[in-house]
């Protein structure tokens, strides 16, 4: 696990390019604190930060190629490098190290861009061809690793986090307005441009081509569900079969290898079945928030060594600015704090963590994914009778089960956009000065638009797989581990498991007994039901209790009332949200988090 900065070159700079590349690698230092390299010609400037997990004697980077040719800096871990190394030995390749990172090279040089589909990881990498002056660069699967980029005065910029691209002279900083307005409905930055105008995210699954100024942008994976009918049998022992092997094969480390820990049964089917000796746990110091008992007591019976952390109502305020400025662009889960914090726990004892991500958007495990069987006794009436009952019922003063009548009129693509929805359009343009960018259903309309043969829940799993999963729950983990140097591996998010995940029939995924059906059978061959049929929680944060607590809401008033929020917002329509809360007649906890966050964002970024 490392981090990278590049650009190319035209023309003299001031500063010079060495001093340019090494301001930008050091904006990643917590990347990589084992060592830091680059390489610098008349065309290009590479600069590299390195945590060491493999060949930890050798394995610098940037790294090139045997004819020299090539030059490659790359993020992440292949894990199966070592098969892929043997057939390329009897291709006639030779290696001078035992690194992943050479073996991409060969890799290249023998395949080109087919390379991709025959990685087995987490990646992010570029390779500069001295020969056309070219840039090949490319993006996980499933976006487990960043690769931001952006032309500047005719120059491209790239690295592993937006902050390293800041102290090259032609960068420019300016906000999104676009962002921001997709912001405030998803939680998270949803536009592959991102919050800082010009810098964008290369998505996961596709590849870059750089030549002659232009920036080519190709899909080379793409995720899709494929169910299969099976006896139920066999597809638990698929699953337990592939979880084994997908295990084991993200354990390939010459260091540590630990796990992340909650009450959850991704987290603790990880913990049951790897051979590391640790796990690692947060809890909040408030009732009711606190799973550290359960993790702890798993640990025990699995022999392992649980290191856990309380975190304080203090503590977890006093970090947000900095968690904050790490994520590059606001995110307003509340659970990057956890990260945070479990992440600090584990760097004192290890350099690399398992971590549960991609289980519910893979096997069918938020609860969210029930609705469209509690729904069902309203969807099989005609559409246009639904459509009527809707807005009647919307019209209507609150009774029990308005909420339920709204949203059966609806179809799954107009209430669904993921696992947050904060505000509104209709919201976002009371509390915006000034709106801009795609409606939310701009946003999910494309990824929509083709699957419109799958059946409700399998819609939803697909779109958080696109757009959350990557945007909300693998950002947040990379960025939270890299900043206390800490690898995060997750095992479930692996090719190999997505083939088996991708064929299970919808029943099995989620269904009125539980969500997460067939894994959790699966799951119970190595776990008690206490832990194999625990209902999903994730990390729970009392931000609905704190922001109705004089020092809290007192904190999070002044800040909705500065004048960042007066450059962006209607502040008295912000404020009556805040007070509305406290007061108790509507809990509007997330959306004041989500516009706090974003609050606190700008002042890292942009307070003079």
């Amino acid at each position: 696990m490392c981090g990278f900065v590049g650009f190319t070159r035209r023309g003299g700079l001031q500063p010079p390019a060495d001093e340019v590349i090494k301001a930008m690698s050091s904006k990643i230092a917590h990347r990589g604190p084992d060592g830091e390299g680059h390489f610098i010609t008349d065309a290009i400037a590479l600069g590299f930060r390195r945590l060491s997990f493999l060949d930890l004697e050798h394995g610098e980077q940037p790294m090139h190629s045997a004819d020299g040719t090539l030059t490659i800096v790359f993020n992440g871990e292949i894990y199966n490098f070592n098969q892929l190394r043997e057939g390329l030995e009897a291709k006639g390749h030779a290696f001078k190290t035992t690194s992943d990172t050479e073996v991409l090279l060969a890799l290249y040089i023998e395949h080109g861009a087919e390379m991709l589909n025959m990685l087995r990881g987490m990646f992010a990498f570029a390779i500069y061809d001295h020969r056309d002056d070219s840039i090949f660069a490319a993006r996980d699967y499933f976006g487990i690793k960043p690769f931001y980029y952006g032309i500047f005065d005719d120059q491209l910029i790239f690295a592993s986090e937006i902050k390293a691209m800041m102290p090259h002279p032609a960068f420019v900083k300016q906000i999104n307005h676009a962002a921001l307005g997709a912001y405030l409905s998803f939680q998270y930055s949803v536009l592959d441009e991102t919050f800082f105008k010009g810098v964008f995210k290369l998505p996961a699954g596709h590849f870059m081509r750089y030549k002659d100024g232009e920036v080519k942008l190709t899909r080379y994976w793409q995720a899709d569900f494929t169910p299969k009918d099976a006896p139920l049998d066999d597809i638990v022992n698929k699953i337990d079969d592939v979880m084994a092997d997908s295990i084991a094969a993200h354990q390939v480390s010459d260091v540590e290898i630990g796990s992340f820990l909650s009450s959850g049964v991704d987290s603790s089917l990880i913990a049951a079945c790897f051979n590391g000796k640790k796990t690692f746990t947060v809890g909040f110091d408030y009732a009711g928030y606190n799973e550290i008992d359960y993790a702890a007591e798993l640990s025990a019976e699995k022999g392992l060594e649980n290191h856990a952390k309380l975190i304080t109502t203090e503590e977890y305020w006093q970090v947000l600015p900095k968690i904050q400025y790490h994520m590059d662009e606001p995110l307003a889960d509340p659970a990057a704090v956890a990260l945070y914090f479990v992440s600090q726990t584990a760097r004192g004892h290890v350099k690399g963590v398992l971590s549960g991500e991609g289980a519910d958007e893979l096997f069918g495990g938020y609860n969210i994914y029930k609705e469209p069987l509690s729904l069902r006794p309203i969807r099989v009436l005609p559409r246009f009778i639904r459509r009527f009952l809707g807005k009647v019922a919307a019209k209507l003063p609150n009774f029990k089960g308005k909420n339920f009548l709204i949203r059966a009129a609806m179809d799954v693509e107009e209430r669904f956009i993921g696992n947050a929805k904060i505000f509104s359009d209709d919201e976002k343009r009371s509390i915006l000065k000034n709106v801009q960018g795609p409606t939310t259903q701009e946003v999910t309309r494309p990824y929509y638009d083709k699957i419109k043969h799958y059946d409700d829940i399998t819609k939803m799993q697909y779109l958080d797989l696109h757009l959350w999963l990557v945007g909300d729950i693998l950002l947040k983990a990379d960025k939270m581990t890299m900043a206390h140097s800490l690898e995060g591996r997750v095992p479930l998010l692996d090719r190999e498991v997505f083939a088996v995940a991708a064929q299970i029939p919808t029943k099995y995924r989620t269904n009125k007994k539980a969500t997460k059906y067939a894994f959790r059978l699966a799951a119970a061959r190595h776990l008690a039901p206490k832990w194999a049929e625990k209902r999903k929680l994730g990390f729970p944060v009392p931000i609905r209790v704190w922001l109705k607590q004089d020092d809290y809401y007192g904190i999070v008033k002044v800040a909705l009332q500065s004048p960042a929020a007066q450059e962006f917002f209607n502040t008295e329509a912000l404020t009556a949200l805040l007070d509305a809360h406290k007061a108790g007649k509507a809990d509007n906890s997330r959306k004041i988090w989500t516009v706090y966050m974003f609050l606190l964002w700008h002042k890292e970024f942009f307070a003079e």
